[in-house]
């Protein structure tokens, strides 16, 4: 099995989860040249990362389907979480991570494509940044009492929410406002597996 990523993008959450299975996976780092190249764009025709491809040539794409794939391809990993509503709540935190606060950074990764020409581009960034938290700001308030964002073991969750939160300290003014959010950060910070994919990534 192969997991097509670039260094620090939302595939690092898909890379983190296949440690954490102790899965058997290739790891192929790309460039942002490499996935639009014509070999790449034969497996995956979006151009985008991640990209899954099993032994027997199986290909999938987009990073939840892909998270969902992995948990019900390793359950004794747990990563769906324990019960419905733990697998409820996974898909929930998955939901709002993918389609609300992933998008939020959109603006700030590629103002060319959502700003017009003339746009005054202070503005539009402080607006972006302003959308990030208080997307975070709801995030860490459910986080509260917590370890993790679904039941006090690692979910499918843990790795794209990492993921978000690097974002946020490199663009976005940082995560310290968030407290919940920072110690989430910091322990996520601290696992083995996850500074393992980091390090291959290039990204320490």
């Amino acid at each position: 099995m192969k997991l097509y990523l670039l260094p620090g993008v939302c595939s690092l959450g898909d890379h983190i989860i296949l440690r954490w299975a102790k899965a058997d996976f290739e790891p192929v780092v790309m460039s942002r040249e490499g996935i639009k190249s014509p070999e790449y764009l034969a497996i995956n025709p979006t151009g985008s990362v991640p990209t899954l491809v099993e032994d027997d040539g199986w290909v999938l794409t987009e990073n939840v389907a892909i998270l969902d794939y992995l948990g019900g391809k390793y359950p004794e990993a747990r990563l769906h979480g324990d019960n419905p509503r733990e697998r409820a709540e996974v898909f929930r935190w998955l939901g709002q991570l993918n389609s609300d606060v992933h998008k939020a950074f959109s603006p700030i990764f590629s103002p060319g494509v959502f700003f017009p020409e003339g746009t005054d581009m202070e503005r539009a960034r402080e607006m972006a940044v302003q959308r990030i938290h208080q997307q975070l700001g709801q995030l860490d308030a459910r986080l509260e009492g917590r370890t993790r964002p679904v039941g006090e073991r690692r979910t499918l969750v843990d790795g794209y929410l990492f993921v978000i939160l690097r974002w946020a300290r490199k663009v976005a003014g940082g995560i310290d406002r968030h407290q919940n959010l920072s110690a989430f950060f910091q322990r996520m910070n601290d696992d083995p597996d996850v500074q393992a994919a980091l390090e291959l990534e290039g990204l320490q």
